[in-house]
């Protein structure tokens, strides 16, 4: 099955619109198409069962919020909705960086930054934290597999259960596991030359398509909608 390649370029400004999105956005309702745009996003690029979980749960938010509304009164109905409202702002941001980081490969990240002549300063970090995030979850989904052969379990109830065995058996080794990752990665990204001088090269190319103007087009539609909803409204 064919997916879409988006420009990695083309990723970063979305998410630029994204947040511009969240920022402006008049209501609940905008919020949630926003959410259903980068489902449909994820769809496109393979990330069908990501797009179901991201629209699901934060339809199940939105149900909630809504009953907070309209049920709760007094300190607890602000205090829910103060949380629900800096939820509702960074979950649509963080739904599309998930779908970066999961599509995105390092060496195109490079190779695109190049293009933009980013000083390396600023995309070497970053092209260490896109290798880093899958190897810890990779390494958490170890350490929980691991440690539910003891009956510890790595959810709040468990941790409520038995606080030290948990924070021992899981917490401490995915801490140890997290900074010996760090440093692998750093020694490898070094040997590997990423702080060679030299222009880079990339099997990939790297290019914006029909594909990469359509998604920005999109968004920039959406943003440009809400804009005019909040001026009309």
């Amino acid at each position: 099955m064919n997916t879409l390649q988006l420009d990695p370029r083309t990723k970063l400004f979305l998410i630029l619109l994204c947040v511009l999105c969240a920022m402006f956005s008049p209501s609940l309702l905008f919020q949630f198409v926003l959410v259903a745009l980068i489902g449909l996003l994820a769809v496109v690029s393979g990330k069908w069962k990501y797009a179901l979980r991201g629209v699901a749960a934060y339809a199940l938010i939105c149900l909630f919020t809504t009953w907070c509304m309209g049920v709760m009164t007094g300190t607890w109905r602000t205090m829910f909705v103060a949380f629900l409202g800096l939820l509702h702002k960074v979950y649509a941001c963080g739904m599309l960086a998930g779908i970066v980081i999961s599509t995105t490969k390092v060496g195109e990240f490079l190779s695109a930054m190049a293009r933009l002549h980013f000083p390396k300063k600023l995309t070497i970090p970053i092209a260490v934290m896109l290798r880093y995030l899958p190897t810890i979850r990779e390494d958490w989904h170890f350490i929980k597999d691991a440690m539910r052969l003891r009956d510890v379990s790595p959810s709040l109830l468990g941790f409520l259960k038995a606080p030290a065995m948990t924070v021992n058996c899981i917490y401490v080794p995915l801490l140890t596991a997290a900074s010996k990752a760090a440093d692998e990665l750093s020694i490898a990204s070094v040997t590997r030359g990423i702080e060679n001088p030299k222009p880079r090269t990339c099997l990939v190319e790297i290019r914006m398509r029909k594909t990469d103007w359509l998604a920005i087009v999109f968004f920039t539609a959406f943003l440009a909608l809400e804009l005019i909803w909040k001026v009309v409204g």
